[in-house]
């Protein structure tokens, strides 16, 4: 596919008059000029159906549906900025499932990007249950006195993504706080936030939630049809450049010796027996690949994909019976969020599917590489 993918971008070259070999410092570029041609995806023209607080009503109503939740905002909960909202979050019989706070906004001396926190810890403590204290964090644009906050589709899928982190540490009923929530292994603690993001494109969702924040109107299917058809776009080049870096950080790892090396001619030859062309280096180069010796994905940077194999595959299991069907939100609540790390991730995985182990067609399916 990433063969593909570069022949399309050497037409463009070609059909523009230029008579050189498309490079990696090339690919971006020359790739979203054939994403305008085939698809004409403008994202601009989305953002209007992506008003941040329908995105959250969006959010809300997934896990209203999914696993009974509500949530009442509150106003009198101590919060470390006015911009940011409180919500209890109780179970459907009404008792507390936990509190989530919202933090939206960039601010200047916020770090970036977009992440859960747990304040407080699930646990039992003398008989009783403490629920915990989470939240997610954005760097979203602040409204102005004429703009409002508009999400584009990356920043969506952001806050359904952060947004299944949260579910994973607000329903979690375990004995100790160092094993309840997100406390599991790194190649499966993404399962919970990136099974999320699903729900984001399913056309019953789109409805709920995409709606012109003028207007009102429901996004139209035209332009979810472009969407869904542009989602598989690139994914070729998105898929290699990552599973190089991947290999790459196990090959280090792999070594048996101790190794007097140049990291370079190590890197071209590993990559050369994969037979990765060359338009297409890994993510990471040796001399800047963080994830390989610090960080905590030391010979663990393939749980990225690893925990997109999981996501895929559970979801499936949701669209053979309907994106909300009870019995399907009841299994995954009891056997992935409920459990923390408390036992062993693919006992967990596989008790939710009844014994079955994950199947990578689904996630070569949604990339459009099957």
């Amino acid at each position: 596919m990433a063969k593909v993918e570069e022949a399309d971008m050497q037409a463009m070259v070609k059909k523009e008059g230029g008579s050189f070999k498309i490079q990696p410092w090339d690919w971006f570029y020359y790739a979203e000029k054939v994403r305008m041609e085939k698809f004409n995806l403008n994202e601009e023209a989305m953002k209007p159906y992506f008003h941040v607080d329908s995105v959250k009503k969006g959010v809300f109503y997934s896990a209203t549906r999914l696993f009974g939740l509500k949530f009442v905002k509150r106003n009198d909960l101590p919060v470390y900025n006015k911009q940011v909202e409180t919500y209890e979050v109780l179970e459907a019989d009404g008792k507390l499932a936990g509190i989530l706070y919202l933090d939206y906004y960039a601010g200047p001396s916020k770090r970036s990007g977009a992440w859960m926190n747990n304040y407080r810890d699930q646990k039992m403590e003398n008989g009783k249950d403490i629920r915990p204290v989470i939240s997610i964090n954005f760097n979203f644009p602040a409204p102005t006195s004429t703009q409002p906050t508009l999400l584009s589709w990356d920043d969506v899928s952001t806050f359904f993504h952060e947004f299944g982190h949260a579910m994973h540490g607000m329903l979690t009923r375990c004995t100790y706080a160092s094993l309840s929530g997100t406390s599991v292994p790194r190649d499966f603690v993404e399962l919970p936030s990136q099974i999320m993001e699903n729900w984001a494109s399913e056309p019953e969702m789109l409805k709920v939630y995409a709606k012109h924040y003028k207007t009102g109107e429901v996004i139209p299917e035209s332009l979810v049809t472009k969407m869904k058809n542009a989602s598989k776009f690139n994914m070729g080049f998105v898929t290699t450049e990552y599973l190089a870096a991947a290999i790459l950080d196990m090959k280090f790892h792999s070594l048996t010796y101790p190794a007097a090396i140049n990291t370079q001619e190590f890197e071209k030859a590993e990559m050369d027996k994969l037979g990765l062309i060359s338009a297409i280096p890994p993510r990471y180069n040796s001399s800047y690949f963080q994830h390989i010796f610090a960080g905590g994905y030391s010979a663990g940077y393939y749980a990225y994909v690893w925990a997109e194999v999981l996501d895929a595959d559970a979801f499936s299991y949701f669209t053979r019976n309907g994106i909300f069907d009870k019995k399907t939100a009841d299994s995954f609540r009891k056997n992935i969020l409920e459990k923390g790390g408390t036992e062993d991730a693919m006992k967990l995985y596989r008790q939710f599917t009844g014994g079955k182990d994950p199947d990578v067609n689904a996630l070569l399916e949604r990339r459009g590489l099957k």
